[in-house]
């Protein structure tokens, strides 16, 4: 396992996160204590680090699993949950949503439930659409100083309002907003349009779930296998369009060449693109799988093959400015060289 700096933090994260959703049975459908505390240790001996779940996962399962799993390495451990959507379906109004009252209650009810003093990184799990942001900044901010988090990230937020975020903090001398974490993956790339590009101007550590586009890019939907779409009821992406096809064929092609499991290439794409991954593994097997995904040493042309197959257009006012490239720069285009990262 490789590590990397997390953003503009002094963290050193490894390049798999461990998420752990399938930690549990409170949605019926995972893996039991003793599948789960196997699959925990092993990401651990492979120098694993970075262990994300959310008060929500499992109804509270995963993080009251995980208060055993960690007892004895916590600090070595960059402990990450999430609040915004409850810790059960009786939740109620005052432990959902992104409301300074919400998130207290919440911190307070995962850091019992993790037996732990502080989180490592705290991610408002998603926007509820009410809350402004100077209140989830502010009260992001009260939590890194009253200790009871040490980092925080915003997660299925709009780039937008991250950067409205990271800007109040900035300019506000609050708690800086530190990630974020978003869905990336061959079959799900819109983040590139605004989140990525954001994301890379503001430095913050970006997080990618479901590298395997809901299990679709390991090609087992193909062999007739059900997976979450028998067990949970839904799947996060199917062959729904050519497009996803075509990154099918062309992942199921690559693995074949280099005689890897096609999930593995899936993940070594995100990784490629400078993405932490988490995957989400419910059995041993699983895992085991996942982290090769490390070994795997995608070629020039084999990340063109895929990055064709699974472009997406990336719209107005992106394609206008580029079509554009060459009067902005005053017909010097090929003379000029360019900073790495996005501007801000």
């Amino acid at each position: 396992m490789r590590y990397r700096i997390f953003g503009q933090t002094g963290l050193r994260v490894s390049s798999l996160a461990l998420g752990t959703g399938n930690f549990g049975k409170g949605w019926g459908y995972a893996s039991d204590r003793d599948e789960a505390r196997n699959i925990y240790a092993a990401y651990r001996e492979a120098g694993g680090n970075f262990i994300d779940t959310a008060d929500q996962y499992q109804f509270g399962q995963s993080e009251e699993m995980l208060s055993e799993f960690i007892s004895h390495d916590r600090d070595e451990v960059i402990l990450t949950t999430k609040f915004s959507l409850g810790a059960s379906p009786t939740s109620g109004l005052q432990r959902t949503g992104n409301s300074r009252k919400a998130m207290l209650q919440c911190v307070e009810a995962s850091l019992k439930r993790l037996g732990t003093d502080r989180i490592d990184l705290l991610w408002v799990h998603m926007p509820d659409g009410v809350t402004p942001v100077d209140e989830i900044a502010r009260g992001l901010d009260d939590l890194v100083r009253s200790g009871k988090i040490l980092y925080s990230g915003l997660s299925d937020f709009p780039a937008w309002r991250i950067a409205t975020a990271a800007t109040m903090a900035e300019l506000r001398g609050w708690a800086p907003v530190s990630a974020v974490q978003l869905e990336y993956s061959l079959v799900e790339r819109t983040a590139e349009r605004e989140l990525l590009p954001m994301a890379s101007a503001f430095k913050l550590g970006v997080v990618g779930w479901s590298p395997l586009g809901g299990g679709l890019l390991t090609g087992k939907y193909r062999k007739g296998e059900t997976g979450r779409a028998e067990g949970l009821g839904a799947v996060i992406h199917s062959e729904s369009s050519e497009r996803k096809s075509a990154v099918v064929d062309e992942v199921l092609a690559i693995a074949e060449e280099t005689g890897r499991p096609p999930g593995q290439i899936a993940i070594a794409w995100v990784l490629a693109k400078g993405t932490l991954a988490i995957i989400g593994p419910r059995t041993l097997q699983q895992l085991e799988d996942n982290l090769g995904a490390v070994a795997v040493a995608l070629t020039p042309e084999q990340i063109h093959r895929l990055d064709a197959a699974s472009a997406i257009p990336l719209g107005f006012p992106h394609e206008v400015v580029s079509a554009s490239a060459g009067s902005l720069a005053g017909g010097k285009l090929e003379l000029i060289d360019f900073p790495a990262g996005a501007v801000r």
